[in-house]
């Protein structure tokens, strides 16, 4: 099965924090707002009044989104231990963008990589300045490796965009930092989103977002979590009711090849995300050239919202569950370049 709903999840309201963070990015060199991309080719081929795409191709000076959540926890970070050399691991626009902010602060940084990882994505974040240390494991491995890296001296702090039992706060900035994205949508949207699809690794973005679209008082529209079927962490605790652990294989979306999902992930999404699906390498790959032929630069792990809301909104009854008709807005999470 690859398919999960939750009729309830609309009705949630978060009341976690949502800091804005949009005044710290402006201060960063290059901060402008992503574009907003509107594409009536796809709108019509799904049956729905508009399709628009949040285009993360670049941000910052980097390929992908993630340079905002690690800009604002690594700043956090150094404001509490000045000097601190910055550890991660990553699968990869995590840890290039811990590195690129550590030679932003003027500190040095470490980076864990998985085996899985292809030889140029290490050498992006090695031309960062940072170490790159590679662990014969996968991705859980390497967050494992860092962890107790940065265990092992007081002048080692860990920026890691997962959350475990003991390490919430550095999750929780990373968290925060994703809201300028969601805020720049708000601002670039005439009108209202009906469905928001966003790609699923362990679980940070999406929980921005569901945190985002159940403010008291807001319009709640419906999230839909998208995973590779080789490392789909979220659809599996979802349909299990607690947290899951998966086996996770080789496949084309590398920043979504994650087999645990954030403990502080976790609640918010069983209570607030509307559905999830999991997609194939083949059908992300037709997304990433679909998307390309429209003008968007889309790496599989961007262009997996595409295949997702083609599965979901392709069968009935899933299109029902998410109570869309011909004249919703949907906006799609495209969160790196395709390089």
């Amino acid at each position: 099965m690859t398919w999960y709903v939750s009729p309830q999840a609309r009705s949630w309201t978060s009341t976690g924090p949502t800091r804005s963070t949009q005044d710290f990015h402006r201060t960063l060199p290059g901060y402008k707002p992503t574009p907003l991309v509107d594409l009536p080719a796809l709108a019509a081929e799904l049956g729905v009044a508009r399709v628009l795409v949040k285009d993360e191709s670049e941000r910052l000076g980097l390929p992908a989104f993630k340079v905002l959540g690690a800009s604002w926890a690594c700043q956090q970070v150094l404001v509490r231990h000045p000097g601190a050399e910055l550890v991660t691991a990553t699968d990869g626009n995590h840890g290039r963008a811990v590195a690129r902010m550590a030679k932003h602060f003027g500190v040095a940084s470490t980076v864990f990589v998985p085996r899985v990882m292809l030889p140029e994505t290490a050498e992006r974040i090695a031309a960062e300045g940072a170490e790159v240390v590679h662990v014969d494991g996968d991705y859980n491995e390497a967050v494992g490796a860092a962890a107790d890296y940065a265990d092992a001296s007081v002048n080692r702090a860990l920026v890691q965009d997962t959350a475990w039992e003991g390490y919430t706060q550095v999750p929780a900035w990373i968290v925060e930092g994703y809201q300028t994205l969601l805020r720049e949508v708000d601002d670039q949207l005439d009108g209202r989103p009906d469905l928001v699809a966003v790609p699923v690794g362990v679980g940070s973005l999406a929980e921005a977002v569901v945190r985002h679209y159940r403010r008291p008082g807001t319009h709640h529209p419906s999230v839909l979590s998208v995973e590779p079927d080789t490392a789909a962490c979220v659809f599996a605790s979802l349909t299990s009711g607690h947290p899951t652990t998966v086996a996770t294989a080789a496949t084309v979306m590398a920043g979504l090849n994650c087999g645990t999902i954030s403990s502080a992930a976790w609640p918010v999404l069983r209570d607030g995300c509307d559905a999830a699906v999991a997609v194939s390498d083949d059908e992300t790959l037709r997304a990433v050239a679909d998307l390309g032929s429209l003008g968007i630069s889309s790496g599989p792990s961007g262009a997996a919202t595409l295949a997702g809301v083609r599965a979901a909104l392709s069968v009935p009854e899933r299109r029902a569950a998410l109570d869309l008709d011909d004249d919703a807005v949907v906006v799609l999470l495209s969160t790196e370049g395709n390089l």
